[in-house]
């Protein structure tokens, strides 16, 4: 038997020779667009600090005045003594924006995700999710023990045949079905038909869980996101979200009814389990939530969607005119070294947008993923713009 160091060394050589080995790679300097790496500034599209909220006064105003009021930590798990006054406001401003009774943060988004499912659902239940969910879905479902279905990628009908079987199933308890979809997906930028998704579950008594973590910010009247720009607070059980993206801060949150919020302080392992996060990024998170909703919220986002439309001239999703449905836009170039070499000649052009690559994606579906924010401006897009058509002219 080979030596852990040994065998985990003809692992790395597998992940190399098939062009998906990663690096970590050092960021030396943020400022707005533009990143410092390996001695170069580049301009950046790859963030998804979407409305530019990271580096905002306000935001940090708010986070300096909690450190030195509360200091760095938390101290203890929220259900010893770390549930401090910035962790009760965030929640309760998450519950008044997105329309729900209640909220809980956890510390990632992975984390609410991950204690949130396989607290909802066991081994006699069933989770079906949608097959481009994303990755934290997949893990917690497994995790939960429950029988798991994928229905095809934003197709009804395809989740209806699921619901069917589901309803067939002969049990002395009818099982729990918890129906998952992100309402924007993160790597090709579309949208959930949301209202069909609403009505199967409804139709087939069925629970609904909604990531709305590419959504936040950007859609509805107070970018809450897709399920209040559809008008569906009152019919989506489980609305997961972000503290980071839109937010600029960093964390998750579950918004939806009191019986659910109290369960999920009881029986989320990864709630329960963990120190609760720091107060300093509670307090920015509560007042990013705020501005969000704000006059100037509205008008960054506007900025987003105005960077988007740019962009999706040269990167067109369907037919000319069509709007973009998210702040995300993909080039699916297919084959993982097509994806390296064209992130690399957008490098040497000053432009950081890192492929991605199997197993974020599927395979032969490798991509360059660009994302706007709302401090890009028309020059910068025009300038990327020139660099993919570029590309495309000299593959």
């Amino acid at each position: 038997m080979p030596t852990l160091t040994e065998d985990l060394a003809g692992r790395l050589a597998e992940l190399r020779a098939a062009g998906l080995h990663r690096d970590l790679r050092k960021i030396d300097g943020v400022r707005g667009t533009t990143i410092r790496h390996g001695g170069r500034d580049f301009l950046n599209f790859s963030s998804n600090d979407y409305l530019g909220l990271r580096d905002h006064p306000r935001l940090a105003e708010t986070a300096s005045r909690a450190l030195r009021e509360w200091g760095t930590g938390s101290g203890a798990s929220r259900l010893v003594c770390g549930s401090l006054a910035p962790h009760h406001l965030l929640e309760e401003r998450l519950a008044a924006w997105k329309g729900t009774a209640a909220a809980i943060a956890f510390p990632t988004g992975y984390a609410a995700a991950i204690g949130t499912i396989p607290a909802l659902v066991g081994s006699d239940d069933i989770v079906v999710i949608d097959r481009l969910v994303h990755a934290c879905c997949i893990d917690a479902a497994r995790l939960s023990g429950a029988r798991l279905r994928v229905y095809r990628h934003n197709d009804p009908g395809d989740l209806e045949r699921v619901l069917q079987w589901a309803d067939g199933l002969g049990r002395a308890r009818r099982p729990r079905v918890l129906v998952v979809t992100e309402s924007v997906f993160s790597m090709d930028g579309d949208r959930a038909p949301l209202r069909a998704l609403v009505e199967l579950k409804d139709r087939h008594g069925a629970w609904l869980m909604v990531d709305e973590a590419h959504a936040g910010g950007l859609l509805g009247a107070t970018r809450a996101g897709l399920v209040e720009a559809e008008g569906l607070a009152g019919r989506v059980e489980v609305q997961m979200g972000t503290l980071g993206k839109a937010l600029g801060c960093e964390g998750g949150y579950i918004a939806g009814s009191l019986e659910l919020v109290d369960f999920l302080v009881n029986r989320a392992r990864s709630f329960v389990f963990s120190t609760a996060p720091a107060p300093s990024i509670a307090a920015a998170a509560a007042e990013s939530v705020e501005l969000v909703r704000t006059a100037e919220g509205s008008e960054r986002a506007n900025r987003v969607w105005a960077r988007a439309s740019e962009l999706a001239t040269a990167l067109p999703a369907g037919p000319p005119g069509t709007p973009p449905a998210s702040a995300i836009l993909p080039w699916i170039v297919g084959p993982e070294q097509t994806a390296m070499d064209h992130a690399a000649a957008l490098r040497a052009a000053g432009l950081f947008v890192p492929a991605i690559r199997f197993p974020t994606v599927a395979r032969g579906a490798a991509r360059l993923r660009f994302t706007v924010t709302a401090n890009h401006t028309a020059d910068d897009v025009a300038r990327l713009v020139a660099a993919v058509n570029a590309l495309k002219a000299n593959p």
